[in-house]
């Protein structure tokens, strides 16, 4: 049998190990639940009910216990709000349905001792995936394909199409549920499956080969580019504790430096490329950020670093004493003794709102420091003072009422200085 000896050929790690089957009832997974039996593969199967289609998706589920218990097959069955799901963490109905069944998926593994998932996509479903990427606009890793095996998860039909499948359900009299939303057009897989393939397919009787060649050699491509990547990456990247050093002068050697950024800074969540591209050649200190990470222009270098919790934290003070961030101190005085902008500055407590707070630079903030007329932008200082990225990115602002008091440790802003009106005054320190 030609299934068989794709297993043998291509999958013969599966023989001896436990499987779990992704039954859904449909042809594909139902075949694909037929053909391991007639192998002599030991399966257990996985049904979601997502709760979707009403009466019909309990139906489904009553098919599959019924199969399962006519062929002696263990299962498991689990229902998903999958609405709710969708609702509550801003997902597509089908990104919700995907992250609930495959967190469901290896959850079983776990909890049984079994070794890998099987799905039963197939060669139209990994067309189809392919057009979409196309359509969308993508690079190597969405042209490539569904992978034949992802970590657990492996996919025994991939390279079989959908009117193989067919012939085999119709050759085997296999029963299957028909899911009513496949005949919808309202997702863009629908209206590819329906009104795009069928022309590709009429354009060349041999379309669904010719395809298969093309994603072989286009994963050859990606292996090569991949190879490549490692190498030049090690010539361009140097690694400090959490952050990535992209030297730029190594960088703009490359004749398609482009393409290696795109490659090195996708798994970190960047989606604005051009304005990546062009930040090679911005002023330095520009930012630009990803959901967890940014990407900062530093002199000759573009720096990669994680996103902390304490960048955007605000810590709030109190009349007396802060200890972290920094410890810092306010105590009452009955004069000046030195006015300073290191480790101590004098204020006039009337000019205070409580409770103070400590937090990091924003872009905008400004303050008004002893010496100029008018105010004076904190990145401004930071850029007179030639203040390395390392420096910036450690300062800290006392604040009162959203007006900057001290750039700790730096410089002060005499709209708190002490006058001769003063009738409080306070002392404020750093101490180790």
């Amino acid at each position: 049998m030609k299934f068989q000896k794709y297993l043998v050929k291509n999958l013969p790690f599966l023989k001896e190990k436990k499987l779990l089957l992704a039954l859904s009832g449909g042809i594909d997974s139902m075949v694909l639940a037929h053909l391991l039996k007639q192998s002599g593969y030991t399966v257990w199967l996985a049904h979601c009910n997502f709760q979707l289609r009403g009466k019909e998706s309990d139906e489904d589920e009553e098919f599959i216990r019924n199969f399962a218990s006519e062929n002696n097959f263990k299962l498991f069955v689990t229902t998903f709000d999958t609405n709710s799901f969708a609702k509550d963490n801003k997902l597509s109905i089908q990104v919700a349905a995907r992250q609930l069944r495959y967190i469901w998926f290896h959850q079983l593994l776990q909890e049984n001792n079994l070794d890998y998932v099987l799905t039963a996509h197939h060669l139209d479903d990994n067309l189809e995936t392919f057009l979409i990427n196309f359509s969308r606009g993508t690079g190597l890793e969405g042209l490539t394909g569904i992978p034949v095996q992802n970590d657990k998860i492996v996919r025994p039909l991939l390279t079989f199409s959908r009117e193989e499948i067919q012939d085999f359900a119709a050759e085997n009299k296999i029963q299957w549920r028909e899911d009513s939303s496949n005949s919808s057009d309202k997702y863009l897989r629908n209206k590819l499956r329906h009104d795009v393939v069928p022309i590709l397919k009429s354009l060349n009787s041999a379309f669904l080969d010719s395809f298969q060649d093309t994603l072989s050699h286009l994963q050859q491509a990606k292996s090569l580019a991949e190879d490549a990547s490692v190498l030049i990456y090690k010539q361009v990247v140097s690694e400090k504790e959490n952050q990535k050093h992209f030297n730029i002068a190594e960088l703009k050697r490359l004749p398609n430096y482009q393409a290696y950024l795109f490659e090195w800074l996708r798994p970190f969540g960047f989606k604005a490329w051009q304005d990546i591209y062009e930040l090679v050649d911005a002023q330095s200190g520009k930012v630009i950020v990803s959901e967890n990470y940014r990407l900062l222009k530093d002199r000759e270098y573009l720096i990669l670093e994680p996103i902390s919790e304490k960048d955007s934290a605000i810590y709030e003070m109190s009349e007396d004493e802060i200890k972290f961030p920094m410890h810092l101190k306010i105590s009452a005085a009955d004069q000046i003794q030195k006015q300073s902008d290191s480790a101590t500055i004098y204020v006039d407590k009337e000019t205070l709102k409580f409770p103070l707070h400590i937090r990091k630079w924003r872009e905008g903030d400004y303050f008004c420091p002893a010496g100029i007329d008018g105010k004076k932008k904190v990145s401004k200082y930071f850029k007179d003072e030639k203040m390395s990225l390392s420096e910036k990115e450690s300062t800290w602002l006392l604040i009162s009422d959203d007006k900057v008091v001290w750039i700790i440790g730096k410089r002060s802003d005499r709209r708190f200085y002490v006058n001769n009106t003063t009738q409080e005054i306070l002392k404020i320190e750093t101490l180790k």
